[in-house]
């Protein structure tokens, strides 16, 4: 079954192979990733309402104008189906102390009949340093 990408504002390519080709030099040092986790917004009614929870890593950055993006792929937990998340982060959001954030605001897949809204942030990048 192949799942559609859910295009988001920074979305500036097509597929994962147009994406390696231009971000990705495996002779170069990698940049920065994030963490993040969340759930989605409820969906379906009655004693079908429910939600889903995630958890993964970016891709690493992606130079985007003046900051940068990233692109994260995940399968959300199963409730008898799963939905998947493919988004690309808005920009970095500065939080102090030369950290920074991303929001990420989409829809999941289609799945059992409906989807999910999710909205969240992710984690800063290198939270010890």
């Amino acid at each position: 079954m192949a799942y559609e990408h859910s295009k988001g504002p920074y979305d500036d390519y097509n597929d994962l192979d147009d994406y390696n080709e231009r971000y990705v030099d495996p002779s170069t040092k990698q940049r920065h990733v994030h963490e993040f986790l969340g759930s989605t917004k409820l969906a379906e009614e009655n004693d079908e309402r429910h939600n889903h929870r995630f958890a993964g890593v970016t891709g690493q950055a992606i130079p985007c104008g003046r900051s940068h993006v990233h692109r994260l792929y995940v399968n959300t937990d199963f409730f008898d189906h799963f939905h998947v998340i493919s988004m690309t982060t808005g920009p970095a959001i500065d939080v102090g102390n030369g950290k920074h954030v991303h929001l990420v605001t989409g829809i999941t897949t289609m799945n059992d009949g409906h989807r999910h809204k999710f909205i969240f942030a992710t984690l800063i990048e290198s939270p010890l340093t």
